[in-house]
């Protein structure tokens, strides 16, 4: 038996729901339930009434899908497969904000810490974080831990005053682009379609912002033979050709997400044979942040 139809096999023996971001490898996506973005991630976690959720992406995707299941086996096959950008963000920076900010509402990135959620009013992603914002009744908003996140919202919600905590927070893959990919993508013929988490010159030549669930919705229906550039990790492009075998589409092979790549299919036969690494989050931290982004589902955004 191949390490693939065992864990297919496996999923069924255990009744597990195996999930996976769009930058996973390949082979993950392939075994995967169900591949999506971290907005699509959280309301399939949320939904899902199978006891064992097994998450191949990074820490915090996997906290999130503990915190919307606290009564679940929650499993992340490699214990140290974090988010840089989530670490850029501490709950003494947010303290710290609050009180230089009194009456700003705090809004939270996805990609942060557990501990992080649970200080938000409000958690968001890069496919919902303009309706957030502009949704609140507060004129001050405080936006961490993305500034490129940051600075893409006020640029939407100009009526509103943004934050970015911290000032110069940002993920190291998204900021390795340039003006010039745009250039050269352009020359080609491409479409280009960046992430909010790419700098804000990026996103001001870019014919489209968007999610990596954007990205999928954007070339739904499209003519075929169409190009693309695509400016976020190289791994999107793989769920793209995947849907769409009839576009083209670029990307940069060096835009890699190190800590996305740690997860092997051995790994997640692993963690399924063994019900390894589980994650444990206090109770309280779990209560707090669960509200904070239970408002962003109940808000349908």
């Amino acid at each position: 038996m191949t390490i693939e139809e065992r864990i297919r096999a496996l999923k069924e023996e255990k009744n597990a729901l195996v999930l996976a971001h769009n930058y996973q490898r390949p082979g993950i996506q392939d075994l995967a339930d169900f591949v999506g973005d971290s907005l699509e991630l959280a309301r399939m976690a949320e939904g899902t009434k199978k006891p064992v959720i097994v998450f191949c992406g990074v820490l915090f995707m996997a906290e999130t899908a503990k915190i919307l299941n606290p009564e679940r086996k929650v499993l992340i096959p490699v214990r140290d497969a974090k988010c840089p950008l989530a670490d850029q963000l501490t709950p003494a920076m947010l303290a710290r904000a609050r009180a230089e900010h009194p009456g700003a509402a705090v809004v939270l990135y996805i990609n942060s810490t557990a501990e992080c959620k649970a200080l938000a009013d409000i958690v968001c992603t890069s496919a919902n974080a303009v309706d957030v914002v502009r949704s609140l009744d507060a004129t001050e908003v405080i936006v961490a831990p993305d500034a490129n996140l940051a600075a893409y919202v006020q640029s939407r919600v100009p009526e509103k005053r943004v934050i970015a905590i911290p000032p110069a927070g940002h993920c190291y893959v998204h900021q390795c682009f340039s003006t010039q990919d745009v250039v050269s993508a352009r020359d080609r013929g491409d479409t280009v379609i960046c992430h909010p988490e790419c700098r804000p010159e990026i996103q001001e030549m870019a014919d489209l912002v968007a999610s990596t669930g954007g990205m999928v919705r954007a070339l739904r229906g499209q003519q075929p033979g169409r190009r693309w550039t695509i400016l976020t990790e190289r791994e999107m492009a793989y769920r793209l050709r995947t849907l769409y075998p009839d576009q083209e589409v670029h990307v940069r092979d060096d835009a890699v997400c190190r800590d996305m790549k740690k997860i092997t299919t051995r790994d997640l036969l692993l963690s399924l044979e063994r019900e390894q690494y589980e994650v444990i989050l206090p109770q309280e931290t779990m209560e707090k942040a669960r509200r904070a982004i239970r408002r962003m589902l109940e808000a349908g955004q």
